[in-house]
């Protein structure tokens, strides 16, 4: 049970700053689920899960408070969707063992992103749907299916950049991220079913964070279009910049030292099996 309080702590927080810079409950929720020891597809489905809740009801918000720029909503949300198929589909495949530092790997870079958004200040403009903006919706979802956070660290940070509007740009992608989670739920529901993913039906081992990360995260959620016109944005994003870095880099230094503690054993023993164990 203590599990589960812990993951509604962790979902509204998440939430609460998603909902105000428009990322940071997908990369939050998985840094903490990958720390304490779930494999990566089970983490990004497990998040994923979650968001079709939290990013329902956050996309309405932002909808109702007049946050949201329709057609690129549907640039966005279209190619997500596609991106987002792909990566759950290339994620159900890889062994979790084998892509574990290279998903802490990219959460790492995010954090870096996040943290050049915010000490990076420019002016807005109104960005019209075209050029980089359907590539990025696919790079996006892709990102966000394999490290079960991304969308918003990739898409709402390179619209900033670009001189988007800020409230247009959170509120647009919030909404559409609601489009592009129903997509990588469904893939990984598919490949389940289909008996595709071996790894699948250990999924139900996280029900208490799931439910925790969608308890947590809807009343936030519920005040998304609020909080993004009230929230003081550069030292949230710094925060959440530094959470991921410091958890992030945490997790790959522990996987390098086991790495090099087995190889060490390996060479001693000369047991290739135990070298093996490495990769």
């Amino acid at each position: 049970m203590s599990e589960f309080w812990i993951f509604l702590f962790v979902g509204f927080v998440a939430q609460l700053i998603d909902g105000a810079l428009g990322m940071g409950y997908g990369v939050i929720s998985s840094v903490v689920l990958l720390a304490s020891g779930v494999p990566p597809a089970h983490t990004s489905a497990s998040v994923h899960s979650a968001k079709l809740f939290t990013t329902a009801a956050s996309g309405m918000s932002h909808l109702l408070h007049g946050n949201v720029d329709r057609r690129l909503f549907w640039f966005l949300a279209i190619a997500g969707s596609v991106g987002g198929i792909a990566g759950a589909l290339f994620l159900t495949q890889v062994p979790g063992k084998l892509i574990r530092p290279y998903v802490f790997g990219y959460l790492l870079i995010m954090g870096f992103l996040i943290l050049w958004r915010c000490l990076r200040e420019g002016k807005e403009r109104h960005v019209m749907p075209g050029g980089f903006v359907a590539p990025l919706g696919g790079v996006g979802g892709f990102l966000d299916a394999v490290g079960g956070g991304g969308w918003g660290p990739v898409v709402t940070s390179s619209l900033i950049g670009a001189g988007a509007q800020l409230r247009q740009v959170v509120g647009t992608v919030n909404a559409a991220e609601f489009v592009v989670t129903c997509a990588v739920v469904a893939a990984f529901a598919t490949t389940l079913l289909a008996g595709l993913w071996s790894e699948g039906k250990g999924l139900l081992d996280h029900l208490m964070p799931i439910a925790g990360l969608v308890l947590g995260g809807l009343p936030s959620a519920a005040v998304a279009g609020f909080l993004v016109k009230r929230a003081p944005r550069k030292p949230m994003t710094f925060a959440v910049a530094l959470l991921v870095i410091t958890l992030s880099s945490y997790e790959l230094i522990s996987v390098s030292e086991l790495f090099a503690t087995k190889s060490a054993a390996a060479h001693i023993t000369g047991n290739p099996a135990l070298a093996g164990m490495t990769k």
